[in-house]
């Protein structure tokens, strides 16, 4: 750590002796609020007699640059819709980065300005793809539907994926710290008026962790006038059972304070069906036939709230504070199956039912203080602190009634568990970011620290209540990593590099009292990255990319909790899994920005996979969460849209993809078996404008998925048909839509293991068929972009 420390401390202070024999000039345009203006003018001017030197448009960031400027003094100015900086006057001996321009954003003036929809423009980085939505025909949907339709984003069973693995979803570069039924809860209730571009990160570079995969950072469109805003929202959605949820967000900005305050509620009940099939085998073939009809009704109250405050001491200095919390007081679930027995000839042994009562409650409360320091030459110190405290408790009864085939009662069996887990999380974190004469220069360390409390207690309730102590358990986990990194980037005309390094240490130990085993692990590991990005021309580019990544278990995969569906069906986490490493290559070629053609490949290394086993001697069927052997994955990705008319856009996603995983067989003699996979996935989606002031939209989507590969499982294909129709009212002040999912009925499909002596199949059907209706009302000077944000911590990922 003292080595990460000496470097980056190295790394500042040469930042400040960089230097280039070139004549460039550098710099940003912002308001008076210190939020950079995107895509403003900006212009050299001669101190004579103002005539144009060069000109040039800031990116999305509001950075400008200018080369091979001539030694002299001139003028410089920038403009945005129609208001100017002053003059800046400059001497140009050097390389020379200035302060920002500043341009004075009158409120009045731009909510008056009309902006017509266009078609969603795709922009390939060269560490990113970006998915600009602003003012466009996509961006009257909800958050949730425009990460649905984001290029190169699919969704399987509610959970975002990128290239065929779970994605992280960041606002304005802040992690969203929720699992992923709260993180859709979150989206579907936040308005896409508010984004601006969505960041598909395949590679995430070395300023992020090296844990995780790919990230999906949603850009909100920035605060630009003082006042006041916001809104009331509600949903209903009708499915087997109707569900609710209702909300309210409000905005507040003064010259020095930005206040952003959300609250939410979400009182669901909901139902999901599960057929299952095992049959139980011995060398000679099929002994017993297990047939269980599952459902599950789920009954929970969400309240979650959010609170972000910004104050800027002056144009230098700004101290950030953001809090999440969730309470979850009530998750009830409802279980119940009944299975039936068969012999070898298919005729009944016997049949016995389950019903399971399972309490819950969960809350999450984190929070996030912020100091950011702009030095003059424009270089950036930011220092973050964060905290998050979770709590679970969960109480599950299990009663079991066998009978006869001819329906005469022979036993029963009841057990009931208690478990609780607390976690902490704590992090520090120290950034900066300069210019080496014309490299971008990035740096920074991190310290990370988790303790995590669990503990489970079974009770077998047959005869009285008898404590088993050889299923209870007390499980502690503690975590320590420390992380220092370091990354340049440049530009040329037709180049684009960008390079990085992230040093990691990690610590940890776990303790199990009733195995009576610690598992400790120690070890520093380096995780490199590169991007690569040439443009031909204007219609041809290039792009190459690589990363390292790291897969830490969740907190809850090691916590040996069972959660039980009978005595014989359950699923239990392992305090033995250990971190997986993989390589993650990229290649990009794009046509004229619109025709886009991605080849990938990923060695997964020994990948943290949920697998089922089926046990044939006592007829138990368990899931465990397992280190793979090895995993690849690679496939071609094909991006392409267009508006075939001005009121009709076409965005289209074709992926061809090979999945493929080597695990121990635990049920078959520890047999090395390998799972994998050939597939397809198409997206279409069609978005219409239905009225000539663009107040009534449609939209039109149809997925197809030709199979899947999900842990020792092959899931067969599915198509998803939904529809949906959004019209705002009250100039704009009120919106009201509907819409429908899996016209088709067949979005669900079953999924099968069959290998060895493992033959087990599944098919889940959660409400996937359902009609949504949702209303929102603006109020206050709601045209006011929204600064919404979350927080930026990946150890809370691990929480779900």
């Amino acid at each position: 750590m003292k080595l990460l420390t000496a470097i980056l401390f190295f790394c500042i202070g040469m930042s400040h002796f960089g230097y280039s024999q070139s004549f460039e000039l550098k710099g940003e345009v912002k308001d008076q609020y210190q939020e950079p203006i995107a895509f403003a003018s900006v212009f050299l001017l001669t101190v004579t007699d103002s005539t144009l030197v060069k000109g040039t448009s800031a990116d999305e960031n509001g950075a400008f640059f200018f080369s091979e400027v001539d030694e002299g003094l001139y003028f410089l100015k920038a403009s945005y819709v129609g208001q100017v900086s002053n003059n800046l006057p400059l001497e140009i001996l050097m390389d020379t980065k200035i302060g920002a321009l500043i341009i004075e954003q009158e409120a009045e003036q731009l909510n008056e300005v009309t902006v017509t929809s266009n078609k969603p423009v795709v922009k390939r980085e060269v560490d990113r793809i970006v998915f600009n939505v602003e003012n466009t025909v996509i961006s009257q949907n909800n958050s949730w539907d425009i990460l649905r339709q984001t290029p190169g984003v699919i969704m399987m069973n509610d959970e975002l994926k990128v290239r065929n693995q779970a994605t992280t979803v960041y606002i304005n570069n802040r992690k969203v710290q929720l699992s992923s039924e709260e993180v859709r809860s979150l989206l579907e209730n936040y308005q896409g008026e508010n984004i601006k571009s969505v960041e598909v990160i395949h590679n995430p570079p070395a300023s992020y962790d090296a844990e995780g995969g790919s990230i999906l950072n949603i850009v909100t469109s920035k605060n630009v006038s003082v006042g006041y805003k916001g809104n009331v929202n509600a949903g209903y959605t009708q499915g087997v059972f109707p569900k609710y949820n209702f909300g309210t967000s409000h905005f507040y900005k003064t010259k020095k304070l930005n206040v952003h305050a959300s609250y939410n509620f979400t009182p669901k009940k909901e139902f999901k069906n599960t057929l299952n099939n095992t049959n139980f085998m011995d060398d000679t073939g099929i002994v017993s036939v297990w047939d269980t009809d599952f459902d599950q009704v789920i009954r929970s109250n969400t309240h979650s709230a959010g609170l972000a405050i910004d104050y800027d001491f002056n144009d230098n200095n700004t101290l950030s504070f953001t809090s999440n919390a969730l309470f979850q007081p009530k998750r009830d679930a409802d279980f119940f199956q009944e299975t039936t027995i068969k012999n070898a000839s298919g005729v009944l042994d016997s049949l016995f039912t389950t019903q399971s009562l399972l309490n819950e409650r969960k809350n999450n409360i984190s929070g996030d203080l912020t100091f950011k320091h702009q030095f003059k030459d424009q270089g950036n110190l930011t220092v973050n602190a964060h905290y998050t405290n979770f709590d679970l408790d969960r109480n599950q009864e299990v009663n079991s009634d066998y009978f006869q085939p001819s329906g005469s009662f022979l036993r029963d069996f009841n057990f009931s568990t208690i478990a609780n887990q607390h976690i902490e999380i704590k992090t520090a974190q120290i950034d900066y970011t300069d210019y080496l004469g014309s490299v971008f220069f990035e740096t920074g360390a991190k310290g990370s620290f988790i303790d995590s409390e669990s503990k489970l207690d079974y009770f077998l309730e047959n005869n009285g209540t008898e404590f088993i102590s050889n299923l209870s358990d007390d499980y502690t986990y503690d975590e320590s990593v420390y992380a220092g990194y370091f990354s340049l980037s440049k530009d040329w005309e037709k180049w684009s590099v960008k390079t990085g390094l992230r040093a990691e240490q990690t610590e940890s130990s776990g303790v199990s009292v009733n195995v009576s085993s610690i598992n400790d692990l120690n070890y520093f590991e380096l995780f490199p990255s590169l991007y690569i990005l040439h443009s031909i021309n204007e219609n041809h580019s290039l792009s190459f990319d690589y990363a390292r990544k790291v897969q830490r278990p969740r907190y809850e995969d090691l916590n040996p909790f069972r959660t039980y569906i009978n005595e014989r069906t359950f699923e239990e986490g392992n305090p033995n899994l250990t971190p997986s490493f993989s390589h993650n290559f990229n290649l990009n070629y794009t046509l004229n920005q619109e025709y886009y053609f991605d080849f990938y490949y990923r060695d997964n290394g020994k990948y943290i996979s949920t697998l089922t086993f089926q046990d044939n001697n006592d007829f138990v069927l368990r899931d465990i969460t397992q280190n793979v052997l090895e995993s690849t994955s690679y496939g071609f990705d094909f991006t392409y849209g267009k508006s075939i008319t001005n009121r009709w856009y076409l965005y289209s996603y074709i992926s061809l993809f090979h999945e493929d995983e080597t695990f121990i067989a635990l049920q078959s003699d520890d047999y090395t078996f390998k799972n994998d996979y050939n597939g397809a996935y198409v997206d279409l989606t069609n978005y219409v404008t239905l009225s000539n002031d663009g107040s009534f939209k449609g939209e039109l989507g149809f997925v197809y998925l030709s199979g899947w590969l999900q842990g020792s499982f092959i899931q067969e294909e599915s198509t998803n048909l939904s529809v949906g129709l959004r019209k705002s009212f009250l100039d704009n002040r009120a919106v009201l839509s509907v819409s429908a999912n899996d016209l088709l009925g067949n979005y669900n499909s079953y999924l099968s293991s069959k290998y060895l002596n493992q033959d087990n199949s599944f098919f889940i059907k959660p409400e996937t068929q359902y009609v949504k209706f949702g209303f929102t009302y603006n109020f206050g000077n709601f045209r006011l972009e929204d600064n919404q944000r979350d927080i930026d911590k990946i150890e809370r990922e691990r929480l779900d």
